[in-house]
């Protein structure tokens, strides 16, 4: 995640849910440990996300670009990134 840990792990552990579809997390350190774990990856666009999408063979042919944002996978990080997480 290259630097970003602290806001990763922040925004995570906030937003958790979405991916997660409960509070599974209670600290910054366990939201830490569980993006390492899943190779959680820092995004710099949405063009960005859908290259990592079709490498990792997720369909996103056709699909808009708020459509991607809303994907359980992705979370928009305050720095302006975005961060993707397969769990």
């Amino acid at each position: 995640m290259d630097g970003y840990e602290q806001e990763c792990a922040e925004v995570f552990l906030k937003e958790q849910e979405k991916l997660l579809g409960e509070v599974v997390l209670e600290t910054i350190e366990e939201a830490e440990d569980f993006l390492e774990e899943c190779f959680a990856t820092v995004l710099g666009s949405v063009e960005e996300i859908r290259e990592y999408f079709d490498e990792n063979g997720m369909d996103v042919h056709g699909m808009s670009e708020e459509e991607i944002l809303e994907s359980a996978e992705v979370f928009e990080l305050p720095s302006g990134k975005y961060m993707v997480v397969e769990a």
